[in-house]
């Protein structure tokens, strides 16, 4: 399923504080004076104008684009296995978190196993999964005339697919999935606070860091026909693009990964089919860790 929006569409969505945040303003719009009051400065407000005139000249011009799939799905061990009728369509190996107290999650955990998805498959919203990827077209960088004018359209292109996101994450869930329909009416506030059922984990994040996932995910949705293409290290272009799986088990939670030892490395290595020197390149540096000998 492919879904347009216009500017207006998502700017409501937009969360600002880490808009301020990608200019190493901390506190969003307002700034915290060291009395503890809260006010607004120049350059904060000068930030903010500059933003929503940009937002005015590019609505009627521009529209963000989004890619939606569902798919019935089931876990094996820490895998996500989806499938196209009784047939496999396709294995995602997930990482489960290495920390010495449980619970050690797995984003596998949150879809049911496989012998209870026989039982309930069709007629149980855990036993399925999204996937989505959503961009902002490089034509609303490249029109910018100066190097300011080109951060300031980065930075809110990338808010604009993070608000895409949002936006479509909650169509989802009331209409398209519609596991949760009865979803109360939520501010935007409520939803930049996740206080709704189900999550939605991007490639590259702390509980998907393995950027190489984007080319499963390009395999079941092309998402060339939103304009996004794919580098050699799994990084999408335009650089605005997000993507990722959808979840609706009321448990289901971010969490991070953390650090990967070599055990764990090996077996995924195993799982992807591919050679652990490789799978060094599109996981987080940081997050593999060699034993001791």
């Amino acid at each position: 399923m492919i879904l347009s929006y216009r500017i207006a569409d998502v700017r409501p969505y937009i969360n600002w504080l880490y808009f301020y945040h990608a200019w190493g303003l901390a506190g969003g719009r307002q700034a915290v004076s060291p009395d503890g009051q809260t006010t607004l400065d120049v350059e904060r407000e000068s930030l903010w104008n500059d933003a929503q005139h940009l937002l005015d000249e590019l609505d009627g011009s521009c529209e963000t684009q989004a890619l939606f799939a569902l798919h019935e799905a089931y876990s094996e061990g820490d895998d996500i296995v989806l499938m196209r009728g009784d047939d496999e369509l396709a294995r995602l190996p997930m990482l489960r978190q290495q920390t010495s107290a449980p619970p050690q999650l797995c984003l596998a955990d949150f879809l049911k196993p496989r012998g209870e998805w026989r039982e309930v498959r069709g007629d149980d919203a855990y036993c399925h999964v999204g996937l989505f990827a959503a961009t902002v077209p490089s034509a609303f960088i490249d029109e910018a005339a100066d190097d300011y004018s080109r951060m300031l359209a980065q930075t809110l292109a990338d808010r604009l697919a993070e608000a895409t996101v949002e936006l479509l994450h909650k169509q989802v869930r009331r209409h398209y999935w519609g596991y949760a329909s009865e979803e109360q009416q939520l501010s935007i506030a409520d939803l930049h606070r996740e206080a709704f059922q189900g999550i939605r984990p991007a490639v590259g994040y702390p509980s998907l860091p393995d950027m190489s996932l984007n080319f499963l995910l390009d395999e079941l949705l092309d998402m060339q026909q939103i304009g996004i293409r794919l580098t050699e290290s799994g990084m999408m272009r335009p650089h605005a693009s997000v993507s990722g799986l959808m979840f609706a088990h009321p448990q289901a939670r971010y969490f991070d990964v953390g650090r990967i030892g070599e055990d764990q490395l090996a077996d995924y290595a195993r799982r992807r089919r591919l050679a652990t020197d490789d799978l060094r390149r599109f996981l987080r540096v940081a997050e593999v860790k060699k034993e001791e000998s």
